[in-house]
This record gives structure tokens, C-alpha cells and sequence, in this order.
């Protein structure tokens, strides 16, 4: 397959990173990645349903990896895994001898392990520049759940229609399952039982990156977990930040003992970006030095500064990305041309141990299997009968519907096509009616379609 057919192919089955920003995998094909990474580290505390589909669909996702690495002229494919992850290893090692080019890097079980330039620079040594994309070192990096989406789209000529996620936390039967995309999270949520608290808040995404939504919140092609916890759980008041106190607090306890840029994942690896120096300056109102306050752009919003590093339990991670929201309202640009320095070299004792974070964060109670269930469990629940699908689930342009309310749609059939740009086609996750359309999403109801 020629490298524009795989684009094409990709673009109009909606395949998207399945995790993240969801960035329009089509446009990481390029014939400059001289090596292709394949990311199974679970970045998030308590996820589990990348190592999980790798155990089961460990022959298509390998055969797939192959042949994007094969399409794209990569001469190298690396699977990034956690040297824990003890099944899916010996799934992988079942088919990987048919795959000369590829080989496993096994990572250590550190917080954040699946940020793309961490994964970069522990599986193949190179360093991606502050704000540079891992194209200009010669890498592109795909999720496994992507991978596997890939192989519905090339080989199976499925769009994606469904989405991984993990429901953890106050459940009854902690699990992982296929859903609808556009489902909402209280019908997704339903399938782990009875919640265990009077006062369930949803932490949507993992318990250092995720957001805070409402059970009418719907799932999108980026949805990972559902991560059930009471409203009073330190995590839940600490996403019901107010920015204000989070300033005055600065001004008042901030000690300036650097331990939040010293464990810092980006500025170990010579990015500059230093949360001590950002605290001191926003805390005070000094401006003397703009660089402190640019330099913000550079952070991964991991979220490490904050919920591991803070003595005092503060929140750089929090206000820093205030400050970076403000800074592209205000249009300012991110800076252009800035090296990293060298990598440092006590970044090797510097890293945080998943256990102790989760341990830090409350949340080793919540430790379970949750189980990967099979692709119709959600159909014989019989829970979700009607989708919001969002026209924006991806970095790029929203797709535009191609649709109109009371048309009869089938499962896998376009609703809305790739606008112009960056961007992807949008299906129907459910045979149903179309009962609303917007310049946001397309609401279905599900229904059975007779003759179908």
C-alpha cells in the first residue's frame, strides 16, 4: 500500500490517537519517520485496556505495526511497554519473530512513562525540542489502541464506531469495555454496577490528566477511564480548584525549594521549563523576566508539580495552565527555535515511582483488574439507547454532517464528512434515527432497523 492510499484510508474511517489530544493519525504517516514507536505504557494510574487488548489482539496489532512501518519506509519498530505488564509481554513474544524490523523496549513503572517525549527519549535515546514534534527527530508514535484501529479500518473496513474505557474506582465491578462512542458516561458507567458513594463525582481521562464531567458527558474517540470517586476525595477537591486562592496560597507557602522543577519530566529532559521560577513570579506579580512566564508553553501538563512533588500542596501544574490559556487569548505565540540543554544527569533518580504516586494520590484502594469484556457486552446490557456524537473529537477542523434530523443511519455509516484541513470523518456508533443536528454534534436514537 502506497503511504497517500494509507492516509486516505485512515482519514475516512476516522482513525484518531485513542488517548490524548487525538491527533488525526493520518497526518503522523510520513516517509521521514525513520523509526515508529508503539506506546504501551498506560500513562495514567489505574488504566489498564492498552495492555489489555495487546494481550488479546496481540497477531493484528503486531501485523498492522508492521505494516505501517512498512508503508511509512520506518527501518525500525519499537513496542514500548512496561516491563510489569507480564501478559501482554508473552503475547508479543508469540508473534514477534515474524517481525525482523521490530523489537520491545521495556520501560520502568514511572509517572509519566506514556508522555510521548518521555517515551521518545527512553526507547530510542533522542530528545524532542521544546514545542517540536517527534517527526523532526525522525519518530512517530502510535497508541495500541490506535494500531488496532488501524487494522479494523485496513482489514476489516471498519470506521471507528467504538471506544475503549476503563470504568474504576467506587464501582462494584471494576471493568473494561467496548462502548458507543457518543454514549454517556452514566449509561458507561452502569455496566460496573452499583456506584459505592452517596456523592460520585466522574474523573474523566486518568487521575493526573483527567477532568472533572457530568454524567450527561458523552465519550469521545480520546475517552480512556471513567474514574469514580466521592466529591470529597482529595483528587475531586483539587480539579474544584479556584485559581484566586491558588495565587494567594503561592504568595503565602511557596518556599522555593525547586523540588517541583527538580522532578519535573520535561525539564530533566533540558526543556525549559522550570514551575519554581513560574510560582515566584506569578505569586508576586513580577514581570521582569517574560521568559518565566512563555516558558509556560512547554509544559506537558502532567501534572506531577502538583499532586507528587509540592510539599505544600500547591498548584503550578494548575496555574500554569491558566497562564498558557491567557497567553493564546491574548494571541501569544509559542516560542520558536528553542533548543533543549542537555539532558540532565540526575534524571535517572529523579523519576516517580507509579506506586507511590498512586499511593499519594489515594488511590491504591483502587487497584483492580478490570477486566476486558467482550466487544457485544454493551448490546446485551441493553443501557445505552441513544448517542451524542461530538463533531469535534480530534485536533483539526470539526467534521461537517452530511446527515438531517429523522434520517434512519446504520452503524459504520459516515454522518460527517472531513472538513477542509486537518481532519477526520465522523460514523454512526448505532443503527437508530437522527433526532438532532448541530454545528456541535448529531444526536441518535437507537433503534432496531428492520431488514438490516
Amino acid at each position: 500500500m502506497e503511504i497517500q492510499d494509507l492516509k486516505e484510508a485512515l482519514r475516512e474511517n476516522g482513525v484518531v490517537g485513542a488517548g490524548g489530544a487525538g491527533f488525526p493519525t493520518y497526518a503522523k504517516l510520513d516517509s521521514r519517520a525513520e523509526i515508529i514507536l508503539m506506546n504501551c505504557a498506560e500513562c495514567e494510574p489505574l488504566l489498564k485496556l492498552h495492555r489489555q487488548l495487546l494481550e488479546q489482539r496481540a497477531e493484528e496489532i503486531l501485523r498492522t505495526f508492521d505494516r505501517i512501518a512498512r508503508t511509512t519506509g520506518a527501518r525500525e519498530a519499537i513496542i514500548g511497554i512496561k516491563r510489569e505488564y507480564k501478559a501482554a509481554l508473552k503475547a508479543i513474544d508469540r508473534y514477534i519473530d515474524d517481525y525482523p524490523a521490530m523489537r520491545v523496549q521495556l520501560l520502568d513503572s514511572v509517572y509519566p512513562m506514556g508522555d510521548e517525549v518521555v517515551l521518545i527519549y527512553e526507547a530510542t535515546g533522542r530528545v524532542i525540542r521544546p514545542g517540536g514534534l517527534p517527526i523532526e527527530e525522525g519518530v512517530a508514535v502510535f497508541n495500541v489502541e490506535t494500531v488496532y484501529n488501524v487494522y479494523r479500518a485496513l482489514e476489516e473496513q471498519t470506521p471507528v464506531t467504538d471506544k475503549l474505557v476503563s470504568v474504576v474506582g467506587e464501582v462494584e465491578r471494576p471493568l473494561t469495555l467496548r462502548v458507543p462512542v457518543g454514549a454517556c458516561l452514566r449509561d458507561v458507567v452502569a455496566h460496573a454496577g452499583n456506584i459505592t458513594v452517596k456523592e460520585p463525582a466522574f474523573l474523566v481521562g486518568g487521575p493526573m490528566m483527567g477532568n472533572l464531567m457530568s454524567g450527561d458527558a458523552v465519550v469521545t474517540r480520546t475517552t480512556n477511564a471513567v474514574i469514580v470517586l466521592d466529591r470529597s476525595h482529595t483528587l475531586i477537591q483539587r480539579k474544584n480548584r479556584n485559581p484566586a486562592i491558588d495565587l494567594k496560597r503561592a504568595a503565602s507557602a511557596c518556599c522555593q525549594c525547586e523540588t517541583c522543577t527538580s522532578l519535573c519530566p520535561r525539564h530533566a529532559l533540558g526543556h525549559p521549563i522550570e514551575p519554581h521560577k513560574f510560582m515566584r513570579s506569578a505569586a508576586n506579580r513580577d514581570f521582569q523576566d517574560t521568559n518565566v512566564f512563555l516558558n509556560t508553553f512547554f509544559c506537558s501538563s502532567c501534572g506531577l508539580c502538583e499532586n507528587f512533588s509540592c510539599p505544600q500542596g500547591l498548584a503550578p501544574r494548575s496555574l500554569i495552565a491558566d497562564y498558557k490559556l491567557g497567553l493564546r487569548k491574548a494571541g501569544v505565540k509559542v516560542p520558536q527555535n528553542v533548543q533543549s540543554v542537555p539532558v540532565k544527569q540526575s534524571r535517572e533518580y529523579r523519576r516517580a515511582p507509579e506506586e507511590r504516586l498512586e499511593a499519594r494520590l489515594g488511590l491504591t484502594r483502587y487497584e483492580a483488574e478490570a477486566p476486558l469484556q467482550p466487544d457485544d457486552c454493551w448490546r446485551k446490557a441493553g443501557l445505552i439507547q441513544k448517542v451524542k456524537i461530538m463533531l469535534s473529537q480530534h485536533i483539526g477542523a470539526p467534521a461537517v454532517p452530511v446527515v438531517e434530523k429523522g434520517d434512519q443511519v446504520v452503524t459504520g455509516q459516515c454522518i460527517a464528512r472531513p472538513a477542509e484541513g486537518l481532519s477526520v470523518a465522523i460514523h454512526s456508533s448505532v443503527d437508530g434515527i437522527v433526532q438532532e443536528v448541530t454545528a456541535q454534534y448529531i444526536a441518535i436514537r437507537k433503534t432496531e432497523i428492520k431488514g438490516m
